[in-house]
């Protein structure tokens, strides 16, 4: 078991013993962890998965981003009060560590590493799709192999190429978003000329069998289908302890989540849903926002989509293999992953760490290719739940890191969470509830996501508990032997 660390006066932690190499370094420019910030809550399950979900609960899909927009926004202020606090690569991991034990961070590490590492087979497979659809003549494992390649390299180069990658990839999305936002709201209210005036509109809210139109469950449905698409908010966390402000960085990206959540989730929804009624039936053939651009009449819209989602995978696959290689580092260092992923190059680059990331995520692209309806589809299925375990283990450390940062260093409570401990627990009880009321989807598969994702998570702690007495067992054989070397001496 590794021992617990205090809290560190100079903020990051980042630095290794000597012989893991000169630790990770400080390459990540402001512009770039706000930009990683923003692009964090924008994945391409924005743009892919909202189609089903207003299939599902129609213009009520509203109230199912809102509910898990608000549950995000609390358990990142959680996040946020203890990255502030003590800004490291592990970020929420490491936490655990030191406010539940070596188990919990131990077992939510590796289950967020493989997450992120059958993430990194999905989006290259969406990304080789596109690309082969343009690109016939490069088969789609051949676009799949190009684009993990281009993107590992980028993260063994230096910290700042991937920070400055994912920049622009971020950038491209938000941008797009907002105009797309700005064209559709003119349209909804009849100010963008040569938009049909029979179906946009904030009728469509109410129209077609009213606001809920499948009835107030709909709206949990909803959240079970738009929940994992939230998943990446907390990166910002795990690159704050490369910026040159760590604490500031953890800062800002908390407070302004709220404002990014409101903007480019309920914002481009709403006018997604005001633009079409929820069950015109281009909605489920072309996708939501191709749909909504298609009714503007905007040329191409359908390849528009498509680069503005190939751009949200490339940004994803970027910050997966980053995000994957860092908490395989933050392992590395505190003993609950091979030495070898806590060394770092000249530069500050974990080699390692990333390389064994990505060898993962092409075994996981061969298993999508070789074996899409067995293997991989149980490591899709297998990781589905992970998004709440994490958010469950914040909410658990946040209650009692709270005290120990009270006790230990006051001074570093720069970012509070909101109410504590009541709306820590009531956040909580969300969770639990929502991986609850999974159990009884099966029309969704959700029931399947939950238990095999916990069958992953069960062999993940019997590990964690066998690695722990090993440990203890290894430290109670070499206590006599101490004991007799101080008595001879």
């Amino acid at each position: 078991m590794t021992s617990q660390p205090t809290l560190s006066k100079g903020g990051s932690g980042q630095t290794s013993p000597g012989h893991h190499g000169s630790g990770l370094q400080a390459g990540l420019k402001n512009r770039h962890l706000s930009m990683i910030a923003i692009g964090g809550v924008i994945g391409a399950g924005l743009f892919v998965g909202s189609s089903s979900g207003i299939a599902t609960a129609g213009p009520g899909i509203l109230l199912s981003y809102a509910l898990v927009g608000t549950l995000v926004v609390l358990v990142m202020r959680m996040l946020g009060e203890m990255s502030a606090a003590n800004p490291t690569s592990g970020s929420f991991s490491a936490h655990a560590d030191r406010a539940l034990g070596n188990w919990a961070g131990f077992s939510i590490g590796w289950l967020y590493w493989f997450f992120w590492v059958v993430v990194l087979a999905v989006e290259a497979t969406a990304g080789a799709k596109i690309l082969e659809g343009w690109i016939p003549a490069v088969p789609q494992w051949g676009w799949a192999l190009i684009v993990m390649v281009v993107l590992t390299a980028t993260n063994l180069v230096s910290v700042g190429s991937y920070g400055e990658f994912e920049f622009w990839f971020a950038g491209i999305k938000v941008v797009a978003i907002g105009a797309f936002i700005v064209v559709g709201a003119l349209a909804v209210f009849g100010v963008l000329p040569g938009v049909d005036s029979d179906k946009a509109g904030l009728s469509n809210l109410t129209g077609h069998g009213g606001f809920l139109p499948n009835g107030p469950g709909a709206i949990l449905t909803g959240v079970l289908l738009v929940v994992f698409s939230f998943m990446g908010s907390e990166i910002a966390t795990l690159a704050a302890g490369e910026s040159e402000d760590p604490q500031r960085a953890v800062t800002k990206s908390t407070n302004s989540i709220i404002w990014r959540i409101a903007v480019f989730y309920l914002g481009s929804i709403f006018v997604v849903v005001c633009l079409l009624p929820w069950d015109d039936k281009s909605i489920a053939e072309k996708g939501s926002y191709v749909a909504a651009l298609d009714s503007l009449g905007i040329a191409h819209a359908g390849q528009i989509m498509n680069f503005i989602v190939l751009t949200s995978v490339l940004s994803c696959l970027n910050s997966g293999l980053y995000t994957a290689s860092r908490m395989a580092f933050s392992l590395g260092q505190r003993g609950d992953a091979p030495k070898a992923f806590a060394r770092t190059n000249s530069r500050g680059v974990p080699m390692a760490a990333i390389i064994v990331s990505v060898v993962f995520g092409f075994v996981a692209v061969f298993f999508n290719y070789k074996f899409p309806d067995s293997v991989f589809l149980f490591l899709v299925n297998s990781s589905g739940a992970v998004a709440l375990f994490v958010w469950l283990v914040i909410c658990f450390s946040q209650l009692r890191m709270r005290r120990i940062i009270q006790r230990e260093a006051p001074e570093k409570l720069v970012v509070k969470m909101w109410l504590y401990p009541y709306l820590t627990w009531a956040t909580t009880a969300v969770i639990v509830f929502v991986l609850g009321y999974m159990l009884t989807d099966t029309e969704h598969d959700g029931r399947e996501t939950v238990l095999l994702s916990l069958l992953v998570a069960a062999i993940v702690l019997v590990i964690a508990f066998v690695k722990q007495k090993a440990g203890r067992g290894r430290s109670a054989a070499g206590a006599p032997a101490e004991a007799e070397k101080v008595s001879a001496g």
